[in-house]
Formats: C-alpha cells, structure tokens, sequence
C-alpha cells in the first residue's frame, strides 16, 4: 500500500506541476503582442533612401566622366612615359573618389537604417508591441504595422 500511495502521490505532482508550466507557458503567450514590418517596402518608399541613391547615381556619373576624361587624355599622348604618368595620376585621383564615395555611401546607408529602426521601435513601444519581426520571416500572425511605419518615416 505504501508503495501505491507513493506513486499516486508522484503522478499527482507531475500532473500539477505539467499543467502550472502549460499555465504558465499559455499565460505568456497571451501576454505578448507581436508586430511584423515589410522592412523591403519601408526602404522602397523611404525618401531618405530615394535621395541617397539619387546621390550616388549622380557621383557614379561624375567618376564616369572622369574616368572617359583620363582616357581621352591618355590616348591623345604620344609619348609611352608621359602616357604612364597620366593614367597613374587618374588612377590615384579614381580610386580616392570611389573610395570617398563608398564611404560616405555606407555612412549614409547606416544612417538612415538607423532612423528606420527608431521609427520602428518608437511606434511599435507606443502601441504597446513586445516585438516586432520582420514579416519575410513570419509565415502567419502578428499586427503588421507597415504602413503606420511608412507615413513616419522621412
């Protein structure tokens, strides 16, 4: 009888122990609001972002134009040494300006996601979300909060 006892009592207390965990675990998921953010769609309708990229399609023409004059120069020389001396000048001179742009680009880019996610963050803290996910990596739930994020962003 003391051994069945035991064992009653065991079973007892994994089976109120399991359903205060399933309790617990339920309880918290009820507790969790969840946002998702179509992050590709925020960055396609962002101005900051369309600015950036008219900038740099406009300093990718001016490397082309120095680049079209650094060849016009090169083959107008006749002489093989000053023809060398030129196309290293432009080389410096090109590869400094990509350089230069290149970081100022990623400076930028940082930037503006940096903005982004603060949007993000301010809006979903002021609607009360524990977490917001990118929606690329949710198959189903969640508030999606896009369009909110759209008309804050710059």
């Amino acid at each position: 009888m003391d051994k069945h006892f035991k064992s009653v009592l065991a079973i007892s207390i994994a089976f109120v122990l399991g359903c205060g965990f399933n309790s617990m675990a339920n309880s918290n998921a009820a507790i969790s609001k969840i946002a998702v953010v179509d992050v590709p769609q925020i960055v396609a309708k962002s101005s900051q972002v369309k600015s950036l990229k008219a900038e740099h399609d406009k300093k990718k023409a001016e490397l082309i134009q120095l680049m079209n004059k650094a060849k016009s120069e090169v083959d107008a020389q006749t002489d093989i040494n000053k023809k060398k001396s030129i196309a290293q000048k432009y080389d410096k001179e090109l590869s400094a300006k990509r350089e230069a742009a290149a970081k100022d680009y990623a400076k930028k880019l940082a930037d503006i996601d940096k903005n982004i996610t603060a949007v993000i963050t301010k809006q979903a803290q002021a609607a009360g979300y524990d977490m917001v996910i990118a929606k690329a990596s949710v198959l189903y739930g969640g508030d999606n909060i896009t369009e909110q994020i759209i008309k804050n962003i710059k």
